[in-house]
């Protein structure tokens, strides 16, 4: 993209050039040498400093200009992200989220009955960024109708002296309405799972929808009775609110999307209640106005301050009714008592509105606040049960200590103690490109994980386990039984000597070790054969050495490659010897039978479980078709007596 830039840039600059001075070249592309300069008469040296003179810096200023330009378009232009190969190896880069909406290309190829004119019709996908930021806007103009109608059609300055922007603004949102509903009808969905394409189908889905209805509520053209009323009869838009419904959906979505919900739903809320609050101020307005401003203590008090004009103002009407609209949805506060019928049926209904509007915000807003803290109770709760059982048993200060600071890092880095909780609820496929996203970079840090096959890595992902271990944590002693891997995620380890002391090496991310004790290997078998000590807080993947040999089982080739560098490991380290690696291999082959029979012993146990299941199931279902039967013969049996 970058390189499409700069061919443009410079056909811009021929160009230039070429208007300026069609006889010479361009000084970016072919600068002139001192031999290429042309020959000059001494005649014509004159008009040439004449030139100079009228336009002296006309060739720099413009080199420099699109120079400026060139640099600029460079920086704005982002170079494309080069896939990653590990996600290209897995395919998974180029499934992901396909738009199911898309013209098939491949099918309009291959269809030669088509004309050269016939065109696949355009679609929108819902799932889509266009819909998206299309139902933003359509909110907007729904948000628009919701404040200005009422406000207009109440308070007669607002639309006298701003006539011509309501006008305008009011009509603008009139075409984004019929654009929505231009939309919605070519606005695909899924059936069955599979997108629907055929226009026909997707015109009757969207007509015999609710929204439909509304829709064509919304755009009633009441406008047009202007002609008797005037045009300050705004009310006559008030249908425009029955397109409030894709407000909702806008705030549905956004909700999915967003990843600060909370935040949303308080947002949301506030603002339902200010448009309430609104409401109601307008209608006592309109009530005041009806009754006569200040003809008595309950409606706006307009004509009592006779030497205070501000209390004419439009933006003194508007404040102190929405103070008095507030004051009674929310009980807060005395006001006037009602004298008119009309009044007090208006404020009982508005006490009931408050009522609902404050059970409303208590409600939500311990909804919210709970969920927000959710997280953190259940991560308190966890910890004070831990805190709990060590007191119980007379743990020490220091391992209570260090015990607290581990859970304290835990918060702070914001791990969840249950992640693999949060993924149980996806099916093993996304489970495993979800677990692959997340750990991409350590995945690309480990060697065995750069050339193994695309499905062991797969299954091998999902069976990783988080583990985070504090300063001075023995990972693994030299001489322990082995029952898991690890992999290095994040943070420095030690392999020490014996003596603890002496620093062998020290692993990094992507890093692995512990690989040699679960294969088994002849000179050590399933013992440790190095002490791992953790130097800070490290985060390492574990995996089980079950889950790793029923995996490596399928995969003989990557099996036998870690046994190989297992065995130049061990030979290093001086536990194998070099003729022993026959004899090692042959002890290779035979737990590799023994594995495969364990294996199979699990496997039957598995299926004899499912059997028993199957039998009780069946046995159970008998025994009601027995009882069935009995009644049946029993009712038969009554039959003949009966007549």
């Amino acid at each position: 993209m970058a390189s499409n830039v700069d061919v443009e840039m410079k056909a811009l600059e021929q160009q230039i050039f070429e208007e300026l001075d069609p006889n010479q070249e361009s000084p970016i592309d072919v600068p002139l040498t001192h031999s290429e300069q042309p020959e000059t008469h001494v005649e014509d040296k004159g008009d040439e400093d004449e030139e100079m003179r009228e336009d002296p810096a006309r060739f720099p200023v413009i080199v420099r200009t699109l120079q400026l330009i060139r640099g600029w378009a460079r920086r704005r232009v982002a170079p494309e992200p080069e896939p990653d190969p590990l996600l290209t190896r897995l395919k998974i880069a180029e499934a992901a989220l396909p738009d199911e909406f898309a013209a098939d290309e491949t099918s309009e190829a291959s269809d030669g009955a088509r004309t050269s004119g016939s065109r696949s019709p355009w679609l929108l996908n819902p799932a889509s960024n266009f819909v998206y930021r299309w139902l933003l806007v359509v909110t907007v103009a729904v948000q628009y109708n919701a404040w200005f109608i009422i406000a207009r059609a109440v308070f007669e300055e607002l639309q006298t002296e701003y006539f011509a922007l309501w006008l305008t603004l009011d009509y603008v949102c009139d075409a984004i309405y019929i654009a929505d509903m231009v939309f919605m009808f070519r606005t695909g969905y899924l059936s069955e799972g599979l997108p629907v394409k055929d226009l026909t189908k997707l015109r009757h889905h969207y007509m015999k929808s609710r929204g439909f209805a509304l829709d064509v509520l919304s755009i009633l053209p009441l406008d047009i009775f202007y002609v008797v009323t005037g045009p300050n009869a705004v009310a006559l838009r008030l249908p425009r609110l029955f397109k409030f419904h894709r407000q909702f959906t806008f705030f549905a979505k956004t909700e999915s999307k967003t990843s600060k919900p909370n935040v949303l739903r308080v947002s949301r809320l506030v603002l339902y209640i200010m448009l309430i609050i609104h409401w109601n101020a307008c209608i006592y307005f309109a009530i005041s106005n009806s009754m006569g401003l200040a003809s008595d203590h309950w409606v706006y008090p307009g004509e009592i301050q006779a030497n205070d004009t501000s209390w004419h103002s439009l933006t003194r009407k508007y404040i102190y009714s929405f103070y008095w609209s507030t004051q009674i949805l929310t009980t807060i506060g005395e006001l006037p008592s009602p004298q008119e019928d009309l009044q007090y049926v208006f404020v009982i209904f508005d006490f009931l509105i408050g009522v609902l509007v404050f059970a409303t915000i208590v409600g939500n807003v311990t909804y919210t606040i709970s969920n927000m803290n959710a997280q953190r109770n259940e991560f308190q709760d966890r910890m004070d049960g831990i805190k709990q059982y060590m007191h119980s048993r007379s743990v020490s200060k220091d391992m209570e200590d260090k015990v607290i600071k581990w859970f304290d890092y835990l918060w702070t880095a914001k791990y969840s103690l249950n992640e693999q909780q949060a993924l149980d609820s996806l099916p093993d496929k996304l489970k495993a490109d979800v677990a692959i996203y997340a750990h991409l970079r350590t995945l690309n840090r480990v060697d065995i994980f750069k050339e193994c096959e695309p499905g062991l890595l797969v299954e091998l992902v999902v069976k990783l386990k988080h583990q985070v271990f504090s300063p001075g944590d023995y990972i693994c002693r030299k001489g322990d039984v082995g029952k898991e891997m690890f992999i290095v995620q994040s943070g420095k380890l030690q392999v020490v000597a014996d003596d603890g002391v002496t620093e062998l090496a020290t692993l990094t991310a992507g890093c692995y070790f512990g690989e040699i004790s679960i294969l088994n290997l002849g000179g050590v078998g399933n013992r440790r054969t190095a002490t791992v000590r953790a130097l800070g807080y490290s985060h390492l993947f574990s995996l089980a050495k079950r889950d790793l040999l029923d995996v490596l089982m399928e995969y003989p080739d990557t099996k036998q490659k870690l046994e190989e560098q297992g065995r130049r490991i061990l030979i290093k380290d001086g536990l194998l010897r070099e003729g022993e690696e026959h004899v090692d291999q042959h002890v290779t082959n035979r737990k590799d039978v023994l594995s495969r029979l364990e294996s199979v012993e699990r496997e039957i146990a598995k299926l004899t479980a499912k059997l028993s299941s199957l039998q009780g199931e069946f046995n159970s279902s008998q025994m009601k078709v027995k009882q069935r039967l009995t009644s049946l013969e029993k009712k038969t049996a009554l039959l003949p007596s009966q007549r």
